[in-house]
């Protein structure tokens, strides 16, 4: 708890960690915005978790849907958190334009909702005392081809974020997930023996849960984190040391 009532933006709220991490901020008493392609699941995760919880779809990654929806954003943000993300969907075709559409695709899928969500709302943002979160991948430490690879993009990126909002006090961080449970990511629930080996991947023996990414977002975005910046927190049970 902060005490007091923060405007809150959550890109890719309506499901798994985006709907755990806008869960955590209404429970604190926080205005909530969730973003979202999707309009009816948005509308579904505000009105079932309660709060003060406000749902805009919006295509994240096309420009002029940004520029169009930002009437239907708070006039101030204390906390932005760029959850949005996934993977592309597999084109048809083989070849290099198979690799080049999945390149581009995971590219407009997990960088630009950030950098664009960010850049449209960096005007709203509080000084000093202002929040960005951006959700990452263990991907991006470990690899895993074109989606590992946009995913340390966002590693880059919020580096020169943090080195341009720092004199203003605000800070821009990044959370590292591993494999998460409840989520969408893969589509379908992973077989018994693929789950059994990213549990062992961890030194924790389990997967991560969307709470415990709602935690650690909870953390950065504290006045406790205030002096915690250009960073990113590795949220994995140890799944980067683990093998």
């Amino acid at each position: 708890m902060t005490g007091t009532a923060r405007s809150v933006v959550v890109s890719g709220g309506g499901t798994g960690i985006g709907r755990a991490i806008a869960a955590r901020f209404a429970a604190q008493g926080d205005r909530v915005t969730i973003l979202g392609r999707r309009a009816g699941v948005l509308r579904e995760t505000a009105e079932s978790l309660g709060g003060d919880i406000h749902p805009v779809a919006v295509d994240l990654s096309a420009p002029e849907e940004v520029e169009r929806t930002l009437d239907q954003f708070p006039p101030r943000v204390d906390v932005l958190v760029n959850n949005a993300g996934r993977r592309g969907t597999p084109a048809p075709e083989g070849g290099l334009k198979a690799v080049a559409e999945a390149w581009r695709q995971d590219f407009d899928h997990n960088v630009l909702p950030a950098v664009l969500l960010t850049e449209a709302l960096l005007p709203r943002l509080s000084r000093p005392g202002g929040r960005v979160v951006t959700i990452g991948s263990l991907a991006a430490l470990r690899g895993n081809g074109s989606y590992g690879a946009v995913k340390a993009a966002l590693l880059a990126w919020n580096h020169t974020l943090a080195t341009r909002l720092g004199p203003d006090g605000v800070t821009a961080n990044v959370v590292v997930p591993g494999y998460v449970a409840g989520t969408e990511f893969f589509g379908g629930a992973p077989s018994e023996a693929e789950l059994d080996r990213r549990r062992r991947q961890t030194l924790v023996g389990r997967e991560g849960r969307p709470e415990d990414i709602a935690a650690a977002v909870a953390f950065l975005a504290s006045p406790e984190a205030g002096y915690i910046t250009g960073e990113f927190l590795n949220s994995n049970g140890g799944a980067l040391l683990g093998r």
